[in-house]
């Protein structure tokens, strides 16, 4: 299997390198839009600890939503299932930043994967912490998790995020407004801002992701990170809301758990395999990876990797 992954990680390669359609980068958060859109890269771990990649997957990039993944994880340490009484699990069908549907419900989001749903993800691990320590914790967990610590914050994305972040603020204020925010709103931004602005690479990424895959531990390592009954929760909700209104799109071409972000990355897990990280910044309409989606259907495709059959 390992030769003809890595056959067809530089057959995608090749294949993508000279697509003419490669999205929009966000250009509303200033250091995402001067990010090269042609970058593209990819990474495979697999179980037995083997790390295929090709392109540029050791360069960091910001993974922004899918640090979701990992704060969800954090906070399902602290409070189990208690979390659920303040954010769903449903899918939203709107946009990633809307509020219409925070408004409907009275504060209470869809999923923990949309915007308003990670800001009071943030507020939960805050509320043991002053705003450094929560952001320390979350920066541990990750470079834990992907036994790596050259994992940090890039301090311009998350000051330009704090400096343009209107429409969270406006969410974060009407979760305040419906008392499903227990602290002030801009220490909890503070928070969340800086956990999107994570720095990773294709190859870290992938890493990171690999108790995911392996029903919750790791399987190098041996060291479990979460129970089985919790990874498979977490894989659930990467399956139906990790990609925002794109989700039932991205599940029908793909068909494997994966979490995307508006720096161009995507996390997937391929169960009892493999985790798998690409990053291309060009955007869908969406907000989610053009050309990643396009490498990642390719892969599972060629691979026979999909939850729903092989």
């Amino acid at each position: 299997m390992k030769q003809r992954l890595r056959a067809v990680l530089n057959e995608i390669e090749v294949e993508l390198k000279n697509a003419t359609t490669r999205g929009k980068v966000a250009d509303y958060i200033p250091p995402l839009a001067q990010v090269d859109p042609a970058k593209f890269g990819i990474a495979v771990m697999l179980h037995d600890g083997t790390l295929i990649s090709a392109g540029d997957a050791q360069e960091k990039f910001s993974i922004q939503s899918i640090s979701k993944v990992f704060a969800l994880t954090l906070a399902l340490g602290k409070r189990g299932d208690a979390i659920w009484h303040r954010v769903g699990r449903e899918p939203s069908g709107d946009p990633f930043n809307s509020s219409i549907l925070l408004e409907l419900e009275k504060g209470m989001p869809r999923n923990p994967f949309i915007n308003a749903g990670a800001i009071v993800i943030s507020d939960i691990l805050l509320s043991s912490h002053q705003p450094r320590e929560t952001i320390g914790e979350i920066v541990r967990f990750v470079q834990s998790i992907a036994e790596d610590d050259d994992i940090y914050i890039d301090e311009v994305v998350a000051k330009a995020e704090d400096r343009t972040g209107f429409n969270n603020a406006a969410l974060a204020n009407l979760l305040k407004a419906n008392k499903n925010l227990d602290n002030l709103p801009p220490h909890v931004l503070g928070v969340y801002h800086h956990q999107c602005a994570l720095a990773m690479s294709c190859e870290q990424l992938a890493r990171a992701g690999l108790f995911l895959s392996a029903s919750g531990r790791n399987p190098v390592s041996n060291h479990r990170i979460v129970s089985v009954e919790r990874a498979l929760r977490i894989n659930a909700l990467m399956m139906t809301c990790g990609h925002y209104d794109g989700s039932g799109d991205f599940a029908f071409r793909v068909g494997v758990p994966a979490k995307s972000g508006v720096g161009g990355g995507i996390l997937a897990t391929v169960p009892g395999i493999a985790s798998i990280a690409v990053w291309s910044p060009g955007l869908n309409q969406h907000g989610n990876s053009l050309l990643g989606t396009r490498a990642l259907e390719l892969l599972c495709r060629r691979m026979g990797w999909s939850v729903f059959g092989r």
